[in-house]
């Protein structure tokens, strides 16, 4: 475990940043100035948590030397990439501030934002997410399916989801602690905090153009998002394979009056070959699609009684006087514990 503060009582900051990196090298420099600039605009103490997600550029070597030089600035580096939603998850478990602000790197969430954010927080509020008003720089095809998965997730899934809102956003410490008491590997964040309910509220903000690089969630990564989603928070799709087992079995016994008809009464009729492919390939792509979506569900109840860590950590940077309370093991594996009375500091 990894106390707060440091043996000279360094008191532990108000708020955290947790920014997940993945071969970001080329937007990092202005980055850094922004966070910069946000933390001195705060009202009270600050830190910027870095998570690298298994970067394969020159993002690690930059973020290591603004660490070493910037007390306010930590780096959490993973031992690979293990996803955006488990490198949200890293820098949570770190994070020492009564706000924690999670963020993405590509200045798609502006750093400005997080001050509206902490205003609606002292306003009471124990989650502020930031709401997409506008998204530039995106393509018709883009803004399309974004609008699709928001609204695909608010028709399949059991919890409330915000349309057009995503990981940016404020958590107070009580469902921050919250969160760190969900366990699960397949992890969707956006909807595990909409799950645990509290007092909620929106800042709209204007999306900008992605600063630098390339974006990290393309067409498929977003479909593979939605499907983790909609299998974590709701049991829809199984139902729905039920049904589509009945409808189908009803289709399937009318073709099969059809078939014994013409048998009967159309002596033209090539008999048994169409009705045979038809049934046949029918039937087989619906069982096979029925199957997957068990599979979906099968599949993470396989992850979850395997019991592995959520991730691994390669390497700390800025938190020297709490690797040094800890033991080797602590340090490399596992999630980083931290609560109120036991952070990281």
């Amino acid at each position: 475990m990894i106390n707060a503060g440091n043996a000279e009582g360094r008191k532990a900051p108000v708020y955290s940043l947790v920014i997940p990196i993945f071969n970001e090298e080329a937007v990092l420099p202005l980055l850094v100035r922004r966070i910069t600039t946000l933390l001195d605009s705060l009202d009270a103490s600050a830190e910027a948590i870095f998570v690298d997600d298994g970067s394969r550029d020159t993002s690690v070597i930059f973020l290591r030397g603004m660490a070493a030089g910037e007390p306010r600035f930590k780096l959490i580096e993973l031992s690979r990439n293990f996803g955006h939603q488990i490198a949200i998850t890293a820098g949570m478990d770190a994070a020492a501030g009564d706000a924690v602000i999670v963020m993405d790197a590509d200045l798609q969430d502006p750093p400005e934002v997080v001050l509206d954010l902490v205003a609606k927080w002292k306003e009471g509020y124990e989650i502020v997410y930031a709401r997409r008003i506008k998204r530039e720089g995106e393509t018709l095809l883009k803004r399309l399916t974004a609008s699709l998965f928001y609204r695909v997730l608010e028709q399949m899934t059991s919890v409330t989801i915000p349309r057009d809102v995503g990981d940016f956003r404020l958590v107070g410490r009580k469902a921050l602690e919250t969160f760190k008491r969900m366990p699960e590997r397949d992890r969707f964040v956006r909807g595990m905090f909409g799950w645990m309910g509290f007092k909620q509220t929106a800042v709209a903000f204007e999306r900008p153009v992605r600063a630098a690089g390339e974006t990290k969630y393309p067409f498929w990564k977003m479909v593979r998002l939605a499907v983790h989603g909609i299998v974590s928070f709701s049991d829809k799709p199984l139902r729905l394979a039920l049904w589509a087992g009945i409808a189908i079995s009803g289709v399937a016994a009318l073709l099969g009056f059809y078939a014994l008809f013409s048998w009967l009464f159309v002596s033209s009729v090539v008999h048994g070959w169409t009705s045979t492919v038809v049934i046949i390939s029918f039937l087989s792509g619906i069982n096979l699609f029925m199957t997957g979506v068990i599979g979906l569900y099968v599949g993470g109840i396989h992850a979850e009684v395997k019991r592995r860590p959520l991730y691994v950590v390669d390497r700390l940077t800025g938190f020297e006087e709490a690797i040094a309370a800890m033991s080797r093991s602590e340090a490399t594996t596992g999630r980083l514990p931290a609560s109120r009375e036991r952070r990281f500091g």
